[in-house]
């Protein structure tokens, strides 16, 4: 009598069919298949013992069933994401989730370098200055109008210059005859001295302190001989080719102020009628 030789899950003989040996016995393939097979989890069917199984984190599936979601490409031996639980080849899911860059117009890819700025983004490398043209990086830049420039190169396109240098103004600076200077620009003519906050005048547009402007173009005093300068409010009197201040214009032998009052020239010197009248 033969020994038997059955089906370790339906007890069936096993002779003359195709079984699987397994550590608890042999099993036929129905058997084995419904014992030990996963489900895919695309189909919801068992994945038989001759079949390709693929997996993915604790996912089964059939080999044709690893495809893409949304354009049913087969995914197994393609670069893939999972999103949201959904597998997706490269090309769908850059279409569905990557940006496009603003410069070139194509996808910026997951995991490369981009930056972006007021909703938008760009590939690292298209990020340029619209002045130089050079990629912009890390670099400060500044945006005007849709364009973006790096700092040298809006400076250098919109920035104020200087009257005097012709270099930009960066920050700061003061205007003089409607037009920006540097403050360390705008200096006297004759003293170079700073006149940026200082009380100044100018003659043929150059600029001058009070002193130098006194000592080279006022009129000078014919009595104390310093420079009559109208800033801030002086007043003087001009008689022929002399003039005075206010507080020298007195007669010269008794010291009587003599604004607005009848005045005599006695040669190089101005009397009251009552000096004028008292003789020498």
């Amino acid at each position: 009598m033969s020994e038997s030789f059955d089906c370790a899950k339906c007890s069936e003989s096993l002779y003359g069919r195709k079984y699987i040996q397994t550590d608890s016995g042999p099993y036929c393939v129905p058997c084995y298949d419904n014992t030990f097979a996963n489900t895919c989890a695309e189909c919801q069917q068992l994945i038989g013992h001759d079949s390709r199984e693929l997996f993915y984190e604790d996912r089964h599936f059939h080999e044709g069933c690893f495809r893409c979601c949304r354009c049913q490409r087969s995914l197994a031996d393609e670069p893939f994401t999972c999103q949201d639980s959904e597998l997706l080849c490269n090309d769908c899911y850059c279409s569905a989730f990557s940006s496009q860059c603003s410069a070139c117009g194509e996808t910026v890819m997951p995991g490369s370098r981009k930056l972006e700025y007021g909703g938008q983004t760009w590939h690292e490398h298209c990020f340029l200055c619209s002045g130089c043209e050079q990629p912009l990086g890390s670099r400060s830049f500044v945006p005007d109008k849709g364009a973006h420039y790096c700092v040298p190169c809006y400076e250098n396109k919109f920035a104020p210059r200087c009257a005097r240098c012709s270099k930009t103004l960066t920050q700061g600076g003061v205007t003089y005859r409607d037009q920006p200077w540097h403050r360390e620009c705008l200096v006297c003519t004759g003293c170079q001295t700073p006149l940026a906050g200082q009380q100044f005048t100018s003659r043929d547009e150059d600029p001058y302190c009070v002193a130098c402007f006194g000592e080279l173009f006022a009129p000078k005093c014919s009595s104390c001989k310093r420079p009559i300068v109208g800033l801030g409010g002086g007043k003087y009197v001009s008689f022929e080719d002399r003039h005075w201040h206010h507080s020298c214009f007195s007669c010269a032998r008794c010291s009587t102020s003599l604004v607005g009052q009848g005045f005599v020239p006695d040669g190089d010197q101005v009397l009251c009628q009552g000096c004028s009248q008292a003789g020498p």
